[in-house]
């Protein structure tokens, strides 16, 4: 997980609070799945998701984050220099909020930040900046923003650069496709030798926000995957790092069952496991939800629960929200 957690310490302050607060509220930018909101539960009494100081926090978070890109579009860190995948993730936040390239207020530091991300495609496809470390995190998350991107606006972005964004997306794709191992999964370099969990939903949400878009995605690539987290999973419904692992940790969890909904897996045993070990490891305030990876965790739990709708996602999305809110930064 190191250039994944890498990011999120980056974005821990106001950053990383509106990079979760707003991917949990929004769907759009992090491709979620109708269906599996279709099949929520009976509707319960009305939660308020939106509150003045999720607006407020969320505000103050975004201003904090524009603040720091860098004039070339990218977002840095003292160990890992300019990277893709801090640049892709702040994107995203942005992104979910409605500013898109050219539009909203933050459209310009959108802008930007695909300029950069454009610029570090290399001929093979692999989405990499120099200070790259672990390069296939990076890749996932800016083949997942490109793909965001392309689906929302496409050719009225101008023929020159749509046509760029398509042929960068397509070479990704490409690339990740290739550099499946034979167990399904992928690992920190794009080459198919061994396989974790972390990096393996970075590229599944990517393919998924690809095949959003209308780029071509093998089916086989996608049931090979499911095939392979499906492995990771362990008795408890938690899920194990690498199939060479065994015990489960609340924060992979997480991505696990994201991993299966954004491959297209919805009513399942092993969701409904996946939910609820999280709902008894990881639930908001919760001792032991807090220390190691806990906004990574959070990141994907909240995309989870959202999708899961119903009565989890009423439960999650108050203690969650209000956790978060409460540790932003003056």
């Amino acid at each position: 997980m190191t250039t994944t957690s890498a990011a999120l310490r980056l974005l821990r302050r106001q950053a990383s609070l509106a990079a979760a607060l707003v991917a949990a509220a929004s769907s759009s930018a992090l491709c979620a799945a109708t269906a599996a909101q279709q099949r929520a539960s009976a509707p319960l009494p009305a939660v308020q998701e939106i509150t003045p100081a999720l607006n407020q926090a969320v505000s103050r978070g975004f201003a904090w984050l524009a603040s720091q890109q860098q004039p070339d579009g990218a977002w840095i860190s003292e160990r890992y220099g300019r990277n893709v995948a801090i640049t892709a993730l702040a994107c995203i936040a942005f992104l979910a909020d409605g500013h898109m390239p050219g539009r909203g207020a933050y459209g310009r530091v959108v802008e930007k930040g695909l300029d950069f991300l454009l610029a570090n495609v290399n001929e093979n496809g692999l989405i990499a900046a120099e200070t790259s470390h672990g390069p296939m995190y990076g890749h996932g998350f800016a083949t997942l923003f490109l793909g965001e991107v392309y689906g929302m606006l496409g050719a009225d972005m101008g023929s020159a650069r749509a046509q760029r964004l398509h042929e960068a997306l397509v070479k990704a794709v490409r690339l990740i496709v290739q550099t499946q191992n034979p167990e399904g999964g992928w690992r920190y370099n794009p080459v198919p030798f061994d396989a974790d969990l972390s990096v393996t939903i970075c590229e599944i949400m990517a393919l998924r926000a690809a095949r959003n878009a209308g780029i071509e995605v093998p089916k086989d690539t996608i049931d090979r995957a499911v095939a392979y987290v499906r492995k990771c999973q362990n008795p408890d419904g938690g899920f194990r790092y690498q199939l060479t692992s065994s015990g489960s940790a609340w924060p992979r969890s997480a991505a696990g069952v994201a991993s299966l909904y954004y491959a297209g897996v919805y009513d399942d045993p092993a969701i409904e496991r996946g939910l609820d070990y999280l709902f008894r490891t990881a639930f908001p305030g919760r001792r032991g939800a807090a220390g190691s990876h806990y906004f990574y965790g959070h990141y994907y739990a909240a995309q989870t629960m959202h999708l899961a709708g119903g009565r989890r996602w009423a439960q999650w999305w108050p203690a969650i929200r209000d956790e978060l809110i409460a540790l932003q930064r003056p």
